[in-house]
Parts: C-alpha cells; structure tokens; sequence
C-alpha cells in the first residue's frame, strides 16, 4: 500500500480521527482499546486537538499508546483560533503536550482561521519548531485563497498540511484546493472520510453501485469510501470509531485497489466539480 509522505515521513494512509472520544469515564478503556488496535494493524497517525472534549481526547490518546514506541507515531494536535496568538499559542502547546504526556508533536495544526493575524501566529509556531516541541505545522479548514496568503508570510512555506472535510459526497476541494496543494506536494488529512452517522453516511451506504463494488472487493461500503478518498496516494484520512473491529476494517481498507472502473462507477453518482464550492465544514 502507497505511503503517504507527510513533513518529511512516510506514513500509513489511514489514521485515526478522536473527536467525541474520552468524554465518557465507562467507554474510556473501550476508546484506548480501540486506538491500540489500529497502532497494531499499523496505524501511525493519530489526530486530536485542545478543543475536543476539553482536552479529554488528548488524555485519551496519551492512556492509550502508552505501551508504544512514541517515535513511531505521528501525533498531530490543533490550536484553537482564540489560542493562536504570540502569547496563548505556547500555553496552549505546552497544555496539549502535558495532556499527551509527550515531548513533542510531529504535526500541531491551526483549527481553523480566526482573528489573530497569521503572520503572528506561524512566528509562534515556528518558534515552538525550533524548541523541538513541533516537529512540523500546518492548518485546517483552510481554503483555497487563505493558504495562498499563507504562502506568502515569511515561513509560511512551512506549513506542512492542510486537514480539511473530504468524502465521496463533498469533493468540492478536487475543483482547485486540492490541484493547489497537490503543486505544493502538501498532503492533505482528510477528516469525516466517510461520512458516517449523518444522512450522507446513510445515503452513500444505499448506493447499488456502492454496494456492488464494496461485494466485488469483500469488502464493505465504508471501506470503499475510505479506499476512494486515500486513492491519490497524497491524503491521509482520519476516520474517527470507538469500536474495535470497525478500526481494524477501516485499517484494511487501504489494501483495496480500486479501479478504473470502479472510479468511473462512483464518479457517475458522485460527480467531480465543475465548479468553486464552498468548503465544507464539520
């Protein structure tokens, strides 16, 4: 299965999203288990952020990879806008990587734009590089004409990825964000990969097409979903479950090749763009 290459290392393609997870003192050894099993299936990205939970999902992942090799992973945490000042950005660093119980994060994202001038906030995180507290930084929920801007602050070069909504029902990003970062080889995360648990999720699972090359594969729809969205070898998607086999399915989704045919069949229900789209949000 391809690699993704992400701030300079090669990871697998499917990660592990924790948003709504750590929240609940009974389910809380069921999530760790869940996260442990994808790192055994060779899973190495795991993404959180400040925000989720109040930091309860950093708490989460910091229980449950524990017993691992902490070089190995790649944990990727976020910074909220309100956070993202010269002053908050190392408090809220700091915070994250106690809760984390880590040194350092590979990959410490802006969660999305707020008021704070960029300028302002990629001197922050490029100093918290050169501490070795951030191996790398990147944003979320950035489009097209905002990460252009940041392509143009001193430093923002450096910015190493962009995590935004993708899935085979919101692909709008395939119009011009995505042949934008694809010129930068900047990977892009894909969060809510396959939609699941809102009526997308539903929708998308009723497809016959869907369900025809999902049973081609032995495979099911959701793998599929996620086989279509990491198919460009250049996306990373972090689907979020707290459920053991549902993680270890999601894992062996990146085996699947689809074709060519498979790719015009989806591409019939599911069209690309043909024009500017909004970004799709949560």
């Amino acid at each position: 299965m391809n690699q993704v290459k992400i701030a300079g290392r090669n990871v697998f393609p499917i990660g592990l999203g924790t948003w709504n997870m750590g929240d609940k003192a009974d389910k809380f050894e069921q999530e760790a288990e869940a996260i442990r099993a994808g790192l055994d299936h060779g899973v190495q990205v795991i993404d959180t952020a400040e925000m989720y939970g109040d930091g309860n999902a950093e708490r989460l992942v910091a229980h449950a990879i524990q017993p691992y090799n902490r070089e190995e992973l790649f944990l990727i945490s976020k910074v909220l806008p309100s956070n993202a000042s010269k002053k908050q950005l190392p408090v809220s660093l700091e915070n994250s990587l106690k809760r984390l119980k880590t040194d350092y994060l590979d990959l410490y994202l802006l969660h999305w734009k707020g008021n704070i001038p960029m300028e302002e906030t990629i001197e922050a995180l490029e100093k918290g590089k050169s501490q070795g507290k951030i191996k790398s930084w990147g944003v979320s929920n950035v489009d097209v004409d905002d990460l252009g801007k940041i392509m143009k602050i001193p430093d923002g070069i450096n910015c190493a990825a962009n995590q935004v909504r993708y899935n085979l029902g919101d692909r709008g990003i395939e119009f011009d964000l995505v042949p934008m970062m694809n010129k930068r080889e900047m990977p892009l995360i894909a969060y809510a990969p396959v939609a699941r648990g809102d009526s997308l999720g539903t929708n998308l699972t009723k497809q016959k097409a869907l369900k025809e090359i999902a049973e081609k594969h032995h495979s099911n729809c959701f793998q599929i979903l996620l086989a279509w969205c990491i198919r460009n070898g250049q996306t990373i998607a972090i689907p979020q479950s707290s459920n053991t086999a549902h993680v270890i399915d999601n894992v062996k989704a990146a085996e699947i090749q689809l074709t060519q045919q498979d790719l015009k069949q989806l591409n019939s229900i599911y069209p690309k763009p043909g024009r500017k789209q909004p970004l799709a949000l949560w």
